[in-house]
């Protein structure tokens, strides 16, 4: 099991936002968190990447106990994520965002840049041209020398997508990856996300459009009030009367693409 959410509960103050939640995502697959708004779903993500500290429960990632980790340390695990608005710094170009994301990098090692200048440049060489192919990849690499602001938004996902491939993560988690794109870069994005897949990329995606849920997904987990509602296979879940009734008494459709 890659990553296995266990029993992670989450108070805040009298407010129960997660509720003895579970869930496994296992290696080899795209597993997909939905729910109505107000679900748990972002608390979640929130947890799973050490941005807020669990009241209760358990989490494990490739066999380690992660929570209680700062989101720094668990993203050095092999742990990363995007999130719903794109945090690239606006006023850095393309290639200098993608050259942020790299673990490690021997030229920030004072004593290494001193007595090791030939491994520094090597390590340097290697990056660059990771994150050449990268970017042509996403059809991105004309706007290297472009401002990270001036991207559209279905740009930016994909920039904050192969930036995180820089790091050379087990795991990735996407935080409504097609919310707010244009609808024709919605398919660039899907297919890119399953041509990874088939290179090995493990995925967890939390995301509203149940087209592109129903795509990708190989497995998905329900929340709704803080609780389970129903994990399987998206056709046998999304099925459900009750998954149907929850999304319906939030005010949605189980087949909305609004995030």
């Amino acid at each position: 099991m890659l990553l296995s959410v266990e029993g992670v509960s989450k108070h805040f103050g009298g407010l129960t936002a997660l509720d003895e939640v579970s869930l496994s995502v296992e290696a080899g697959q795209i597993f997909g968190l939905i729910g109505p708004n107000g679900s748990g779903k972002t608390t979640l993500v929130n947890i799973i990447s050490g941005f807020l500290r669990p009241n209760g429960g358990r989490i494990v990632f490739d066999g380690q106990p992660i929570q209680g980790l700062e989101p720094y340390q668990i993203a050095r695990r092999g742990l990363c994520r995007t999130f719903q608005i794109t945090l690239n710094p606006a006023r850095m170009t393309v290639m200098e965002n993608m050259l942020l994301g790299p673990r490690t990098q021997r030229g920030e090692s004072i004593w290494r840049a001193a007595f090791e200048p030939w491994a520094v440049r090597k390590d340097e060489a290697a990056h660059l041209e990771r994150a050449w192919k990268l970017l042509e990849m996403v059809n991105l690499h004309h706007h290297a020398d472009e401002y990270a602001g001036s991207l559209s938004g279905g740009q930016k996902k994909l920039l904050a997508l192969v930036q995180i491939l820089m790091a050379g993560p087990r795991l990735i988690l996407l935080d409504e990856p097609v919310a707010g794109v244009n609808p024709r870069l919605i398919e660039d994005i899907v297919q890119l996300i399953l041509r990874l897949k088939r290179d090995g990329q493990n995925f967890l995606i939390v995301e509203h459009n149940m087209q592109v849920v129903r795509q990708l997904c190989d497995a998905i987990c329900v929340l709704d009030m803080g609780r389970v509602l129903a994990q399987g296979a998206p056709e046998e879940v999304l099925a459900r009367d009750d998954v149907l009734r929850a999304y319906i008494a939030a005010g949605g459709q189980v087949g909305e693409q609004a995030g």
